[in-house]
């Protein structure tokens, strides 16, 4: 589906650059999606989001015995 008209950019364009973790900024500057009549920013920028890479969260858990002494005592 072509999100940007006036630049004729496809979602699944969007959707590569954004995997191999370009800024929204970088699409913009690089294909000029959302730089002409901008109605495709919202859409585009969904999109986007989905598809950028997210950092993981690690969980850390500390067992009692790795505590340093004053946290054990508490």
């Amino acid at each position: 589906m072509i999100v940007c008209v006036c630049h004729r950019v496809s979602d699944q364009t969007i959707a590569r650059c954004a995997r191999s973790g370009m800024a929204f900024d970088d699409i913009q500057l690089e294909l000029g999606v959302a730089t002409q009549c901008g109605q495709c920013e919202s859409c585009a920028r969904s999109l986007w989001s989905e598809c950028t890479p997210h950092q993981s969260v690690v969980h850390l858990q500390l067992h009692p015995a790795t505590l340093p002494a004053q946290a054990a005592a508490a």
